[in-house]
């Protein structure tokens, strides 16, 4: 693995580490609860059960976590970084059909993993990412023969960078990237500014506002999104809405569900941003069995602005 590689995946580690890799809602009613034990009977009867990605949600009972929907368990491993290989066959072409092959090995003996827990509804997450910031794919690779396989099409050459969110069976939720180099000329990469224009995309419009109005890095900022038309708002794999936060150097990359959602137009994400740069921030809603997807563009700056 590369130097670039190595920080990347320990900036993932340490962002789940953190506390704000993501903040799901896997019900209405449940994306509003306090954080705090979900089941409240005699502490001493029994275990407490906790989820393994919202570490808030405890309960004296065994069940589902009420905002991702991962089983509780009684304890937790400490988190410990997976090996995540990506091949691609036939080498990338622009404009070709590939396949992404993905293998999970673990890190005391690197035996390829063959059980994972399903985090909203899926094993595996992928997400791709061009460093134009143009091509933006979510999508869930298939398990095959012991594999993870996905077919995609990368419209022109460059570098993509490819993000990896699953769970390995009794070990912490894993956020790991791996960069696939597509040969050819690569066009200009974007500059860009800050964009919190309204969008609009397939039958959805969608308002976008961040608590400070001027994030910065190391401190939680609140991402407000406020949908229209407001009526058949649906779960997207289980939640209210998804969010992926990419710096513009493709470093950072953090998927996200909403901290605060019942079903309404409004809802609110919830994360920390790791350094002072542009960031680039997808958000994916469903209204009528139509997913939207739109971005906006965040400046975060290193400190607050001096008060005198």
């Amino acid at each position: 693995m590369s130097a670039n590689a190595s920080l990347i995946v320990l900036t993932m580690l340490t962002l789940s580490l953190a506390g704000c890799r993501r903040q799901p809602a896997a019900e209405a009613k449940d994306a509003d609860t306090p954080r705090q034990a979900v089941s409240a009977r005699d502490p001493s009867a029994g275990h407490i059960y906790l989820c393994p990605m919202d570490k808030d949600i405890r309960s004296y009972e065994p069940g589902k976590c009420p905002r991702c929907g991962m089983t509780l368990v009684t304890s937790i491993p400490e988190p410990a970084e997976y090996h995540l290989d990506l091949t691609v066959d036939p080498p990338p072409l622009p404009g070709r059909n590939a396949r992404l092959t993905f293998e999970v090995f673990d890190p005391w003996k690197g035996n390829r993993v063959t059980r994972f827990g399903i985090v909203h509804e899926k094993l595996f997450h992928a997400f791709i990412v061009s460093r134009d910031l143009q091509f933006f794919v979510h999508d869930h690779p298939v398990w095959k023969n012991g594999v993870f396989q996905y077919d995609v099409v990368f419209p022109k050459p460059g570098m993509y960078r490819v993000l990896g969110d699953f769970y390995p069976e009794a070990a912490t939720p894993q956020l790991l990237t791996q960069t696939v180099f597509v040969p050819g000329e690569e066009g200009p990469l974007p500059r860009l500014v800050r964009d919190y224009s309204e969008k609009q995309d397939r039958n959805l419009q969608v308002t976008f506002a961040t608590n400070p109005p001027d994030p910065v890095a190391g401190e939680p900022t609140q991402v407000r999104c406020t949908l229209s038309p407001g009526t058949g708002i649906e779960r997207l794999l289980g939640a209210w809405g998804h969010m992926l936060a990419a710096s513009d150097d493709l470093i950072d990359m953090m998927h996200e569900h909403p901290s605060l959602a019942d079903g309404s137009p409004e809802m609110q994400f919830s994360l920390i941003f790791p350094r002072p740069r542009m960031y680039r921030v997808w958000v994916q809603f469903q209204r009528d069995g139509v997913v939207n997807t739109a971005h906006f563009d965040v400046q975060v700056a290193r400190s607050y602005p001096h008060v005198s």
